[in-house]
């Protein structure tokens, strides 16, 4: 028997978050442990054509309209995440977190009126742990710069970038014990062992 906590994957571009999320879902998978994976914005047919609107290079949305995008998208989610709640690992790639930091410490909207249309959302749905994935800006932009394809959130200035992730760092000291810092700037062999030394010790009873 194992647990089924809701286990997040967070950090800004480039730090390592979606690979390592895959990676997680490749060891359950392996190990024949039932869970799903969702994206935001995406995860499901409704959310990833809103997904679509977010990150086009030709949208040209206002601050508020993200903002309300994104809930949207989180909207078409909640059901899934309902379904499963309880009865199987998720994985989330972003969630609240991501919203606090880029739409609020990164674009400057209050944080208070974030919070009412999450817990809204959300109601009793909690996170159980998140794994934070930081970067440095020199590593950011070289793997950045190897992309083939940026969307409209890969071309934001390097200060913006700064301020969400100080942003996702204020966010996780408040509750300390339920994030784990992975430093994406060292060896993703090590981090990735670290990261599933810690997925066993979530998930096993």
């Amino acid at each position: 028997m194992f647990k089924k906590p809701i286990i997040v994957f967070e950090g800004i571009e480039g730090s390592g978050k979606n690979h390592h999320i895959k990676n997680v879902a490749k060891y359950l998978k392996k190990k024949k442990i039932k869970f799903i994976q969702i994206r935001e914005p995406g995860g499901n047919k409704n959310s990833e054509k809103i997904r679509k609107l977010i990150l086009d290079n030709k949208s040209t949305f206002n601050k508020y309209t993200d903002l309300l995008l994104y809930m949207s998208a989180r909207s078409e989610n909640i059901d899934l995440i309902k379904k499963n709640l309880g009865k199987k690992i998720i994985l989330i790639d972003r969630f609240i977190d991501s919203t606090m930091a880029y739409q609020h410490f990164g674009m400057g909207v209050n944080i208070n009126f974030i919070k009412i249309l999450n817990n809204f959302l959300l109601k009793k749905i909690n996170i159980n742990f998140t794994f934070l994935n930081l970067v440095n800006p020199k590593n950011m932009i070289l793997r950045l710069k190897s992309r083939r394809v940026l969307n409209r959130y890969d071309k934001f200035d390097n200060n913006f970038y700064k301020k969400v992730q100080k942003g996702f760092l204020k966010i996780s000291n408040k509750t300390p014990r339920k994030y784990m810092k992975i430093n994406s700037n060292l060896s993703i062999i090590n981090n990735e062992k670290i990261i599933l030394n810690k997925i066993n010790d979530l998930i096993s009873k």
